[in-house]
């Protein structure tokens, strides 16, 4: 009986590693290099420095992000359907910067997508990996304090 108990209660704990480990070693979240960090998003948002929230009332955002039809009106543009210039520049170390999507706003920046200006940045996304809201959760956690984002890359 005593192994039983055992047998019960440490199942749930190797679940509970197998599924963090391949969550944590997984490579395919969306990731961009910005100079020499990386931004990426996790899912673990226990992980993440910055955790960004989305709204569909304007008044409640602290960011509007525009979603546009034109690459070169945009401030960044997510078109990953080749291959990447820089192969491993979103491989994980010490300056990667993990980005959440919360459910809520709070003191987080809160982002709200809108096809129309005026914006704080204007994204174009033509992407099999990316979506519209991780890029703009990705150009907002990766902003920091700053307004403008220089180069970055896939």
């Amino acid at each position: 009986m005593l192994r039983f108990k055992i047998l019960t209660s440490v199942v749930p704990l190797l679940a509970a590693a197998v599924f963090a480990r391949s969550e944590i070693g997984s490579v395919s979240h969306p990731c961009i290099a910005i100079g020499d960090i990386s931004v990426e998003l996790t899912s673990l948002f226990w992980t993440a420095g910055t955790q960004v929230a989305f709204t569909d009332d304007p008044a409640q955002a602290t960011v509007r992000v525009q979603i546009t039809d034109d690459a070169d009106a945009a401030d960044f543009a997510v078109v990953d359907d080749g291959a990447s210039d820089e192969p491993g520049a979103c491989q994980g170390n010490p300056s990667t910067r993990l980005v959440a999507i919360s459910g809520q706003g709070g003191d987080r920046p809160t982002v709200y997508l809108t096809s129309e200006g005026p914006a704080d940045y204007r994204i174009y996304v033509r992407s099999r990996t990316f979506s519209q809201k991780e890029a703009a959760a990705l150009i907002v956690g990766a902003r920091g304090d700053r307004r403008h984002l220089h180069a970055a890359s896939l």
